[in-house]
């Protein structure tokens, strides 16, 4: 039975999802450091006023297609605006904090590690099949490395289970140097193994402190779940995600529709994380029916983009899922959307 309860966010409610020990110990730390933590996701919902939830079987309820949000790297779930349009549109919202991270992280636990992308199936397949339950329908929506954990994960489902993909600047390719991204991941390849927990990379992330309403961004959130002092870049978790990305440059078979959603440009007036023609360059990759839409003043969360970018980014995702609903399943690929 699963049981909810308040969230952090006013309006939202969460339950644990239990994945057993923890066995990826911290930096530092005894052999038996883990074994006092467990190892669980969160999922959280939305429950507005206008809508009387059918939880554990108590009272009535239209069913409606749902939508599961996946984050990124040094974040969390906090976008309440997101959840708002989303359930305007339609659809019940659900968000979930993977292993380690956010709502999930717990004492003594190395904040968002993990040793392999396919380790969150776990989480996902349990997520998704308690939304299923109660739902017609079901469209996920991933950001940046979260974009790219959904799209390997999805790559292994049935048809059927998850009826549209939408990705937010999702985390296709390394950014960096052509010796970075070649004889540098090579010997990530090999550190990441022999000493997953090293740090290869450590220091504050500005793109994440300039969105908080205290450095005169738009946004409100926890600055210990999303910090500006970045989350350390591990061998281990680095090896993962080149692995990841490998894996899908070689070419993935979404059995669904794909929209990929995109800044118009890369740096300072766009996306400053990633670079945005290595995600055009590889959404082709993803299956048979992909759409690509890039966001004029889009940031490198869409959703969190000024307005009239963010505006236009909840415009393209909709009318993309009016169009999938009107013409049904088949083959549409290499799209672009407006």
């Amino acid at each position: 039975m699963i049981r909810w309860e308040p969230d952090i966010l006013e309006g939202f409610e969460q339950t644990t999802i239990e994945l057993g020990p923890d066995d990826a110990a911290p930096a530092g730390a005894g052999p038996d450091a883990a074994d006092a933590a467990p190892l669980v996701a969160t999922l959280v919902r939305y429950v507005p006023d206008d809508v009387v939830q059918a939880s554990d079987g108590v009272g009535k309820r239209e069913r409606r297609p749902a939508v599961l949000y996946v984050h990124g790297y040094n974040d969390y779930f906090f976008h309440r605006h997101v959840a708002r349009e989303w359930h305007a549109r339609g659809y019940d919202f659900f968000a979930l904090d993977l292993r380690r991270c956010g709502r999930s992280w717990r004492h003594g636990q190395t904040p968002h590690f993990v040793g392999d992308l396919r380790d969150y199936r776990a989480e996902l397949t349990i997520a998704t099949r308690i939304i299923r339950a109660d739902h017609d329908g079901l469209v996920v929506t991933g950001h940046s490395t979260g974009g790219l954990t959904v799209s390997l994960w999805l790559h292994s489902v049935e048809r059927g289970v998850v009826d549209a993909l939408v990705l937010n600047s999702p985390w296709f390719d390394f950014h960096s140097s052509w010796f970075e991204r070649t004889l540098g991941t090579r010997i990530v390849d090999v550190l990441g193994s022999l000493n997953p927990l090293r740090v290869l990379r450590d220091g504050p992330s500005r793109y994440a402190e300039a969105l908080h309403v205290e450095a005169g961004g738009e946004w409100d959130y926890d600055r210990e779940l999303k910090t500006g002092r970045g989350v350390p870049v591990r061998a281990g978790w680095f090896r993962a995600v080149r692995r990841g990305q490998a894996r899908l440059t070689r070419g993935l078979t979404l059995p669904m529709p794909v929209l990929v959603c995109t800044s118009a440009v890369s740096g300072p007036d766009g996306d400053d994380v990633l670079d945005v023609e290595q995600i055009v360059a590889r959404a082709p990759g993803l299956g048979r029916d992909v759409t690509i839409a890039r966001i004029e003043g889009g940031l490198h969360d869409l959703a969190l983009s000024p307005e009239p970018a963010r505006a236009e980014y909840f415009r393209v995702v909709f009318d993309w899922l009016e169009r999938q609903v009107a013409s049904g399943p088949g083959g549409r690929g290499g799209r672009d959307a407006g």
